[in-house]
C-alpha cells in the first residue's frame, strides 16, 4: 500500500466537502464551532431487491407442460443458457455450433455453443448488447436441438429459412417467430402446468444467472453469459438462496464437537 500526499485537485473528485450546518444541533460539536466534513461521492450500491427468477419447480413445471421440441427447446435457451426472447427469436441457424470441434466451421470455440449477435432480423428481434458473446450449452440444450431440428424438417416452408425459430403449428408456416410469441408460450406453458401466476421469459433468464451464482459462478463469469455490458448489473445474481444459507450455518462445526470441549 502506497501512502503519500494527492494533489488538492482530486480530492473534490473523491469527496463532496460540506460544512456541519446541515446537520441537527445533537449532532454538531458541543463548542458550537463550525466544522467540515467530507462524504465520499462514490458508493458501491447493494441490491435492495432479490431477484425475481423463476424456481426450479417452475421451470420442469414449464418443461413438462411443452407440447413440441421447438417449445422444449425455446425453455431451455433462456433457463439454461440465460437468453434474452429478442436473443432466442433472433438466433440464425449459423450461429449455433453443436460439433466438438467448430474449426470447419471457421470458429475457434470449443464444445457446443452459440453465439449471440445483435443484427436486423425480419421479425424484430434484437439482441440488447451491441457486444457479441458466446454461450456454451450442456447436454440438455443439445439434445433439444436435435429433436427440434427433426421437427423443423417435417415442414417443408422452414427448410429456406435461415432463422432457427420458425412458426411450425400456426400460419404463415415457416416464418420467424415473433418476440411477442415468447410470452404467448410461456403463457400457455404456465397455465397448462398449473402455476399460479405465469412465468415471464425474463424470470426464467434471471433463474440461470441465479444458478450459475449458486453454482460458485463468479461476477465476471456471471456478466459474461448474460451479456451485460456492466459487471454491475450482475452484482443482484450474488444474493444467496435461503437454502444455502442454512447449509452454510450447519456446516460450522458445533462447540461440543470441538477437542477439548466440555461434554
Amino acid at each position: 500500500m502506497t501512502v503519500g500526499l494527492a494533489p488538492a485537485w482530486l480530492v473534490p473528485l473523491l469527496y463532496e466537502v460540506a460544512d456541519d450546518r446541515d446537520l441537527p444541533e445533537s449532532a454538531r460539536g458541543e463548542d458550537d464551532r463550525m466544522t467540515w466534513r467530507m462524504r465520499a461521492r462514490h458508493r458501491l450500491r447493494e441490491p435492495e431487491t432479490v431477484v425475481d427468477r423463476a424456481s426450479d419447480e417452475e421451470i420442469v413445471a414449464l418443461l413438462r407442460a411443452c407440447r413440441s421440441a421447438r417449445d422444449w427447446l425455446i425453455v431451455l435457451l433462456m433457463a439454461r443458457a440465460g437468453l434474452r426472447r429478442g436473443e432466442v427469436c433472433g438466433l440464425r441457424r449459423g450461429d449455433v455450433h453443436l460439433l466438438p470441434d467448430s474449426r470447419l466451421l471457421g470458429c475457434k470455440v470449443a464444445r457446443a455453443h452459440l453465439h449471440v449477435v445483435r443484427r436486423e432480423n425480419p421479425n424484430g428481434a434484437w439482441a440488447k448488447s451491441r457486444r457479441e458473446r458466446v454461450v456454451p450449452l450442456d447436454f440438455l440444450v443439445v439434445q433439444a436441438f436435435d429433436v427440434y431440428e427433426f421437427e423443423r424438417m417435417e415442414v417443408p416452408q422452414a427448410a429456406d429459412n435461415d432463422l432457427v425459430f420458425v412458426n411450425l403449428f400456426r400460419e404463415p408456416l415457416g416464418a420467424p417467430m415473433r418476440p411477442d410469441a415468447i410470452n404467448e408460450l410461456m403463457a400457455a406453458c404456465s397455465r397448462r402446468a398449473g402455476l399460479d401466476q405465469p412465468v415471464r421469459p425474463h424470470q426464467l433468464r434471471h433463474a440461470f444467472g441465479s444458478n450459475v451464482a449458486d453454482a460458485g459462478g463468479r461476477l465476471d463469469e456471471i456478466a459474461e453469459l448474460l451479456g451485460h455490458a456492466a459487471v454491475s448489473s450482475s452484482q443482484v445474481y450474488l444474493h444467496p438462496d435461503p437454502g444455502r444459507l442454512r447449509e452454510a450455518v450447519e456446516r460450522v462445526p458445533s462447540p461440543r464437537v470441538q477437542p477439548g470441549a466440555l461434554r
